[in-house]
This record gives C-alpha cells, sequence and structure tokens, in this order.
C-alpha cells in the first residue's frame, strides 16, 4: 500500500465532552502560523523561529502523507473554534513506541481542561486502537506548567538531555518523560467497589 494511503487510514476524528481532534486540514494552517509567531509560545515548546507559510505548508505536505505521524486540530465543539493541535509522531510500530505532542496555542483557552481531554483521547487512541506500548514526550525544563500537565496525564520522568535547548542564549534541560500501556490502563480503570464489613451489605 502508497505511504499517502497508510497515513489516511488512521485519519478519523476523536471525540470528547467538550473538544474534539479532527484531522488537521490546509486551513487550520493560518492558526499555527499565528501561534508560532508569539515568542512566549515559541519558548515553552521549544520551536527556534517563527514558521513561514512555505514552511507550514511543507510541513503540512508532510503529515498528510508520512506513516510514522498522525495529526490532529484540538476543536471545541462550542462554536467548532480551533484552540490547538495535538498527534503522534516517530512512531515506530515494530518496538510499538511513539512521541506525543498537545499543544493549546490559543492563551485564552490555557487552564480549561481542555489540553487534559485532548490528551486522554490521544492516549486511548494511541494504547487502545493503534496498540502502542510506549508514548514518550520531551519538556523543555522550565515549562512547569507543561511538567505538571504531562505528569496529571500519568507521565513519569525518566532523566534529562542535559543542555539540549537554546533560548535567547541560556541553555535548559529537555524532561524526557513517558507513560506506558498498563500504567495508563491503571489510571484509567474504573474504581473497585469497596467492601462492606455490614453483613448482606
Amino acid at each position: 500500500m502508497p505511504p499517502r494511503k497508510r497515513a489516511e487510514r488512521t485519519r478519523k476524528t476523536l471525540t470528547g465532552e467538550r473538544i474534539c481532534l479532527r484531522p488537521f486540514c490546509r486551513d487550520d494552517l493560518s492558526h499555527v502560523l499565528r501561534w508560532y509567531k508569539d515568542p512566549e509560545m515559541r519558548r515553552l515548546i521549544g520551536e527556534a523561529e517563527p514558521m513561514t507559510r512555505a514552511k507550514a505548508e511543507k510541513w503540512y505536505r508532510g503529515i498528510r502523507v508520512d506513516k510514522d505521524r498522525i495529526w490532529f486540530a484540538i476543536v471545541l465543539k462550542e462554536g467548532n473554534r480551533v484552540v490547538g493541535e495535538a498527534g503522534l509522531l516517530h512512531m515506530f510500530r515494530p518496538w510499538r513506541c511513539t512521541d506525543m505532542t498537545v499543544i493549546i496555542g490559543d492563551k485564552d483557552a490555557w487552564g480549561r481542561g481542555y489540553g487534559t481531554e485532548a490528551g486522554h483521547l490521544l492516549l486511548d487512541h494511541a494504547f487502545k486502537q493503534l496498540a502502542f506500548h510506549r508514548i514518550s514526550i520531551g519538556v523543555v525544563s522550565f515549562n512547569e506548567r507543561a511538567l505538571r500537565f504531562w505528569e496529571g496525564l500519568g507521565f513519569s520522568r525518566e532523566g534529562a538531555q542535559r543542555d539540549g535547548y537554546n533560548c535567547d542564549g541560556e541553555f535548559s534541560d529537555f524532561v524526557m518523560m513517558s507513560i506506558l500501556e498498563d500504567e495508563y490502563k491503571g489510571l484509567r480503570a474504573p474504581p473497585r467497589p469497596r467492601a462492606s464489613h455490614i453483613m448482606g451489605q
């Protein structure tokens, strides 16, 4: 099967309570270009420079056909508003491993739980539908909000790429984090009913 067909077979919409993750489309590039013009945003996610339209088009063509990447727009169900992006990348199916990203690009959507919902939708998809065993992420060490976010999803810190990032002339570590399928299943499993010590209850 050609690479394009293999990639597009995975293009489905993931629906949650308040958001959905739908396949990224060319019209969404306008949002990415706007987000990546923001110096604070680029600093927090480790992007070195703003994205040009030409680079954005090249990136979009890549995600359309790359069998090792799946990309989504994070869309609010109310108002159909695009507030971020999420995806799996560096997917290596023989080892059942992949990297993951979730970015809420619109700052007025920060702190509302949209990223957490997007994260759970994507983790469910990766572990249950795509049968991955390990999912990893690298986080800039000074981005404490992001570190708390990924830990809230169940990721564990496992090391650091020392001075792996340079921003404004200052080096920072990349904190490497991961979650395994059994760990995630444990977090998502419904709580067991408590045993009663009263006869007949």
